[in-house]
């Protein structure tokens, strides 16, 4: 496989999404190909399944089910649309990968590290991004950003996993910062706080990088 696959993590509401979009609009303007995708989601299989993980109807959802429906969904997208992209030579940017079961699950939920691990290397057949840009806020500041996601009647909107507590969301920040400590040669770690524009301009000058390194 010659593509390259990219990865965005970070807490709820930390900027993932307009990010990944933004970097996607400048390397298709500097003649890349690129495709972005989402976890849990990416193909018609992982959308079910993701309406089944983040649905508040199943709150009774026990977290060995959650840990083995995300998997699920993570070995459906991978081999349908990521593998088959990066050996057409083209740059995937996922929302969200194995870093989020590893923060959601084993950190959040405290579930054995070695079994989050295994479980994800079968379903994802060992697929490691070459890098992954790490975006970091508050617990607080997800909170006050989530909380303006409203619905035509000015509620607020969240899914189940937004719904746990505040501990449950310290827990996963910290696990995505223990990630980024631990994997200083893959995780770009990125202030969330600052402005969209400055955000943006930091990820491509590192992206930047790796392609001038991929590609001389």
């Amino acid at each position: 496989m010659n593509g390259l696959f990219i990865t965005f993590e970070g807490p709820d509401g930390s900027g993932k999404t307009t990010q990944i979009q933004q970097l996607a609009n400048s390397l298709i303007k500097l003649g890349y190909d690129v495709i972005t995708t989402r976890e849990p989601g990416g193909t018609r299989i992982s959308d079910l399944l993701r309406n089944i993980l983040l649905s508040t109807e199943y709150q009774e959802m026990k977290d060995q089910t959650e840990v083995l429906l995300y998997a699920a969904s993570r070995a459906q997208h991978v081999h349908e649309i990521i593998i088959p992209a990066l050996e057409q030579n083209k740059i995937v940017l996922c929302d969200r990968y194995i870093d989020a079961s590893m923060a959601y699950q084993s950190v959040g939920l405290g579930i054995d590290q070695k079994t989050i691990k295994g479980i994800n290397h079968f379903a994802s057949s060992g697929l490691q991004p070459i890098r992954t840009y790490m975006m970091d806020v508050s617990v607080n500041e997800s909170k006050n950003r989530l909380s303006k996601r409203t619905n035509k009647k000015g509620e607020i909107i969240l899914d189940r996993i937004e719904q746990k507590a505040h501990d449950y969301h310290k827990k996963v920040r910290e696990g995505f910062l223990q990630i980024a400590n631990k994997n200083p040669d893959r995780v770009h770690l990125v202030n969330a706080n600052q402005a969209i524009d400055v955000i943006s301009e930091e990820i491509l000058k590192d992206m930047t990088k790796i392609l001038e390194n991929r590609y001389v």
